[in-house]
């Protein structure tokens, strides 16, 4: 057990803003990160002093392990680290503490986790985007039900691609206190679910952690102060025995600024990259070949993906080449396409003379299957030399089309109004991605919409093969018989069943229910593919429906 306090004693917090009800009475708020194959990280957040320890176990009714007792002052952010974890295994724990001696110990909710997954074993994680909380274009009633909704997908972890945090708008006046409050706002609203679902952070173009802002009047700016905040009351991975990463060291107490990072989960190669900390200072806005990932970065990304054994690669930033609108057709030009903006002029080798190929060409060849960005605030989904180049829509947006109507003429297919996250759901050989919209409850009385609902889906991989979980006994736990069938099926499983959905090969849901026993006469003849969920994981199943 090594427990952490990130900043030295001069960084303490001043008054948190108020909890949140999400975060009910206890006033507290977990955010787990930095998840291994064998550790975790819990920052936990006290508003008054207290005395405390985390009790946790494989068992949710037997937790046999525990930290040593920690002293949590007010307001400040106490990074615990629970070491010597088994591989892949479900873990429970809660939270034991009193304020003073005198008073009743308290106790938390049964809370979970799960570590690093082998090869064989699926898993979800969700995504979500540009929350901007904090210029009112997302609306906090609206990110609550989009968190409710991914805590439902109960994923392994969840990312957030940026411009959570804000604010550069004003980057010359910005103050630490502003900058402090910013990072702070989040905090119960990420609390409410994090507590069992770790969260990373991918950077955004309004976070403002960029080289030409760093550079102005340091350490009192909005690069070098947005990090300090970011990293007291949020844990990102940092180079280790685990993940990769950036392994520079920055003046003024930042140390590693934690921006771009990497790890393997299952069958699947993760990779986070900053678009804004380069090595272009001349502008807050770089364009064209101004712009760069900088020497380093690259040279890391091409090393984890040249050396990856993961099949499946997924990339995750902000936006291609960090400024503009579009997906694939920024993804032909400058460094990452090494076009110029007239498609047809090739003048990488002359503009980056020390770069193996452009970053697209890099995905290409070692076979990147999506790239995931932001900024954008639309859903879409297009398609470049076998990698797929997805947008995210805005988390919080509650007109719906914010992107839709400025953005989406940027791309060249797929795009879908709406607002939401994205759920990506990970087996040995197949990927299903599917945006789940997010509504407020006024907005469904008509009947058109349904919150959770499932806007657009698509899978990447062989996945009209049979399921690695009909392959592996470890999962024979769940069987579903007769198989092929004509009228009716049952589902013969150990472990209680949450969510079942059945989905065509084309990757339409056509049921979706909790039913151990499923009437299919009215489907027609085919190969179907079903997702049962259960505490312990979703496992998949191949299903044949054909006439007697």
């Amino acid at each position: 057990m090594k427990i952490v306090i990130p900043f030295k004693k001069h960084f303490i917090v001043g008054c948190f803003l108020a909890l949140s009800q999400l975060v009910c009475a206890q006033n507290y708020s977990i955010i787990l990160g930095r998840p291994t194959d064998k550790n975790i990280t819990v920052s936990v957040l006290f508003d008054a002093n207290t005395n405390g320890q985390i009790i946790y176990g494989t068992d949710s009714t037997q937790l046999n392990q525990q930290s040593a007792i920690i002293t949590f002052a007010k307001d400040t952010p106490v990074e615990i680290e629970i070491q010597q974890l088994a591989r892949n295994t479900h873990y429970y724990y809660k939270l034991v503490y009193r304020s003073d001696i005198s008073k009743p110990l308290m106790s938390s909710p049964i809370y979970q986790f799960h570590t690093q997954r082998d090869i064989d074993n699926a898993f979800k994680f969700t995504l979500e985007s540009d929350e901007h909380l904090y210029d009112k274009k997302g609306i906090p009633e609206v990110y609550k039900i989009c968190l409710e909704n991914q805590a439902k997908d109960k994923p392994d972890f969840m990312l957030s691609l940026g411009d959570i945090f804000g604010d550069d708008h004003f980057p010359s006046t910005i103050t630490s206190q502003q900058l402090k409050d910013l990072h702070a706002y989040y905090r119960p609203y990420l609390g409410a679910i994090c507590h069992s679902i770790p969260f990373y952070i991918c950077l955004g173009n309004h976070e403002g952690e960029n080289d030409y802002y760093m550079k102005q009047n340091a350490p009192n700016n909005l690069c070098i102060m947005g990090t300090q905040w970011r990293k007291f009351y949020y844990p990102n991975p940092f180079p280790n025995e685990f993940y990769s990463g950036n392994s520079t060291l920055e003046p003024f107490g930042i140390g590693n600024p934690e921006n771009y990072y990497s790890w393997k989960w299952g069958n699947a190669e993760m990779i986070v990259l900053d678009v804004y900390r380069n090595q272009c200072d001349t502008s807050a806005k770089p364009k064209n070949w101004s712009w760069s990932l900088g020497e380093d970065q690259y040279n890391w990304l091409k090393n984890v993906l040249e050396n990856s054994t993961a099949k499946f690669k997924f990339v995750f930033a902000h936006h291609v080449r960090g400024q503009g609108r579009g997906g694939v057709t920024n993804a032909k030009l400058f460094e990452w396409g090494g076009y110029e903006q007239d498609g047809t002029n090739y003048t990488f080798t002359k503009n980056r003379p020390n770069f193996a190929k452009p970053i697209h060409q890099l995905f290409k060849d070692n076979g990147v299957n999506i790239f995931f960005q932001g900024h954008d605030h639309v859903f879409a989904h297009e398609v470049l030399d076998g990698v797929t180049y997805q947008a995210l829509p805005m988390a919080a947006d509650s007109t719906y089309e914010i992107g839709m109507l400025a953005n989406a003429d940027a791309y060249l297919s797929d795009t879908i109004a709406g607002t939401g996250h994205l759920r990506v759901s990970v087996d040995y050989d197949c990927v299903k991605i599917d945006f789940v919209r997010t509504y407020l409850p006024k907005d469904t009385l008509d009947g058109k919409h349904k919150n959770g609902e499932i806007a657009f889906s698509y899978t990447v991989g062989t996945c009209l093969a049979n399921s690695l979980n009909e392959a592996h006994p470890e999962n024979q736990t769940i069987r579903i018989y007769p198989n092929p069938t004509s009228q009716k099926i049952t589902i013969d499983s150990e472990q209680e069943i949450e969510k079942i959905q059945l989905y065509s090969l084309s990757g339409t849901l056509v049921w979706s229910g909790h039913q151990q026993e499923i009437e299919v006469g009215n489907l027609a003849n085919g190969i179907y593919y079903m997702y049962i969920e259960t505490k312990l994981g979703v496992y998949n199943k191949k299903l044949i429906i054909a006439a007697e």
